[in-house]
Formats: structure tokens, sequence, C-alpha cells
């Protein structure tokens, strides 16, 4: 569906090195030292992983975490495609560009963790694939997505260098890119939730579901939408544009009925298996399951009214709750639910969390360059 004229993207313009990239960069020169040594000495001279605990913030955060939050583009053209609800088609290509920088994060962070780095290759070797295991597929539809993303964002490519035969031939099929950039999120959004499953007794009850699955499907969509608010509202501020109100305040009502489907079936579980009783022991996994729903149930007090969700700074501090209740979810699941037994324990080490920054850095960069110098965003007159 094509938008109208002055709602179609354009470079934002402006100069590219400013406070934020130089931060960015030095960031980026700190993670490549890092991974230097981890590549040349291995994993033990510059994390804390252990026999214990195998997976650290590089898993949790660069890939699990990451990948949730790059659902923005999933879930954008969710409703724009497939629930053709065209009046959000201005916001599919910037929220497209956040999740494309995301996911080809996480799929080369999970190279960072893999103890023989150099047989990274295995996995898109037909001998070594093991379709009964999770993590291959896992594996096989993060990589695809990364490929359809690609093809999908190629547009902004062409409309740059003025190649306009070339965005009619990939119109052709960009409907079967749709399709799979639809479908492939859904199935390895549920199979990172299926992780913990396999996991078994290791993880505390709280997170520990048949049906986590449907419980990070249903988080990762609800978080595409966080996000969405959450780069619209900054990126509105740091470039100075009218902020997409219009847009934004009935996709936060849409974020909304998703949240409440989502914290119904949590709860739900948590109250047929048994196990609600666990959230008021005096521990720090209960504190930390309370502070994940209290994030998850903010945007309600934010943004329930429509008065609220017409308000710039409430749309923001609703995103930041979804994005820090994604957060918390997968971080409690894997690493703070998580209990390998006695005489085990992980914390990340400075070098661990200086190659995640770095990762975020990154994507902060790679925004900034794409939107001021390709045709990402709309027009500032298109916003209202």
């Amino acid at each position: 569906m094509s938008s109208p004229q002055h709602a179609r993207p354009a470079p934002v313009g402006g100069p590219l090195f400013n406070t934020t990239t130089f931060v960015c960069g030095v960031l980026i020169a700190l993670m490549a030292a890092i991974l230097f040594a981890r590549f040349l000495f291995g994993l033990g001279a510059v994390t804390n992983l252990n026999d214990g605990y195998p997976w650290g913030i590089w898993v949790v955060v660069d890939v699990v975490i990451g990948s949730a939050f790059a659902c923005g583009g999933f879930s954008v053209a969710l409703l724009v495609y497939i629930f053709n609800k065209g009046q959000y088609h201005p916001l599919v290509r910037p929220a497209l560009l956040a999740s494309l920088f995301g996911y080809t994060l996480a799929g080369v962070g999970v190279i960072f963790d893999i103890g023989r780095w150099w047989n990274f290759w295995h996995i898109f070797w037909p001998a070594y694939s093991n379709p009964h295991s999770v993590m291959f597929e896992v594996a096989v539809c993060i990589s695809a997505y990364i490929l359809v993303m690609w093809l999908e964002f190629s547009p902004v490519f062409f409309e740059k260098f003025g190649m306009r035969d070339a965005k009619k031939k990939l119109n052709k099929v960009l409907f079967f890119l749709i399709a799979l950039g639809t479908l492939l999120p859904m199935m390895h959004q549920s199979s990172l939730g299926t992780l913990l499953v396999v996991m078994g007794t290791q993880v505390y009850p709280l997170w520990q579901t048949p049906i986590v699955p449907l419980l990070y499907l249903l988080s990762a969509i609800t978080i595409g939408y966080g996000v969405v608010l959450f780069e619209s509202c900054v990126a509105a501020s740091a470039y100075r544009r009218q902020i997409e109100t219009r847009l934004l305040e009935p996709l936060a009502r849409i974020m909304l009925g998703i949240l409440s489907v989502f914290l119904l079936v949590r709860f739900g579980d948590l109250a047929v298996r048994g196990v609600l009783g666990h959230a008021f022991a005096p521990t720090l996994k209960a504190l930390m399951f309370w502070l994940e729903t209290l994030s998850f149930a903010a945007p309600w007090l934010l943004i329930g009214s429509l008065t609220a969700r017409r308000n710039p700074a409430r749309l923001f501090l609703a995103g930041v709750a979804i994005m820090l209740g994604g957060i918390l979810l997968r971080l409690n699941g894997f690493l703070i639910g998580y209990d390998t037994g006695p005489g085990w324990s992980y914390f990340p080490s400075v070098g661990e969390l200086l190659v995640t920054f770095g990762m975020f850095a990154i994507e902060v960069l790679g925004y900034i360059i794409f939107t001021r110098r390709f045709p990402v965003l709309p027009r500032a007159e298109a916003a209202h």
C-alpha cells in the first residue's frame, strides 16, 4: 500500500558527527578491543561464564532481549499488511530499520558466545542440521528473518540511488517476503521461550511453564509496539520534528489490548499451576517478579485514557515501561530465576558489559546514519 505523497519518507539530513555519535564510536572501539581478546584467547579471558552458567548477557541481553526489542518491524507490519491498517504505513520503515539492526546484531552476537566460533558455519550446512533441536530452529529462523528484512528494507537503497526498475521487480515478490516476515518472528520468538521449557527444574516456577512460548510471543509483539512508541518519541525530539500522535495514540491502544491478553494469560497460568504463592515469598526472585509485573502494568496507569495517550511524555514512558518489563521477563527466566545447583554463580564481567554497550551503540549509530542519509522517516511536514 503506497503512502500519500506528503508522507513519503525522506532523509532528515544534517551532520553525522556529534556528541552522540562520538560516544557510540568510543563504545564500539572498546567493544572491538575486547572481542579481539575474546577471539584470540577464548571466552575465559574476558567473561565470567562457567560450567554452571554457560550463557551470560551476550546471549540473554544481546540475543534473547535484543531480538524482542527488534520486533517493532514485525509488529507494525502485522497491522499494515496483515490487518490492512494502512494508516500506520509511515511507521513501517523506521520500525523495520530498528528491527534490522537488532536482529542482525543478535545473529552476529551469537558467534561471540560460541566456544569454537570458527565452526559457526555448521548451522548452515545440511550435514550438521538437527531438526529436533530448539536451538537449531531458532538459529535457522533468525538467520532467514535477517535475510528477509534486508530484502524488505532494500527499497530504501533503491530510492536513494534511483534504481526504479529494481524496486518494481522487488514489489512483485514483496507479498511473499511480507508473509515470511510475519511467520518467522512468530516461530523463533516462541522458540526462545521453549529454551526455558527444556531447562526443566533449573528454572524457578514463576517462569517455568509449558506455555512460556506463548508468553514470549505475546510479550514480543507488545514490546514491538512499545519500542515504536519509544523510538518515535526519541526521533521526534532528537530531530526536532512534530511527534506523530495521530498514529501513536491508536497504536498505543492496540498495544494495551495485547498487553491485557498477556497479563491474563500470565496470571491465569500461575493460578492454574498453583505457584502464585512463590511471588509472596521473601526472596530476590519474588521481588524481581513484582518489578517485572509492575513494569508491564505501568502502561495502563500511564496511557489508559484517551487524553493520556495524546500526551507524548506519557507515550514515551509507556514505551519505556513495556521495554523494561520485557527485559525483566527474559532476564528473570534465563539468569535470575535460573539455578543450576549449589556452588555456581554468575555476574557479568566489565568486558561482557562493554561488549553489550558496544552492540547497542552500533544500533544507535546505524539508526542515525540511515535516517540522516536515507529515506526512512516520513517528511517532517507529514507529521501532525
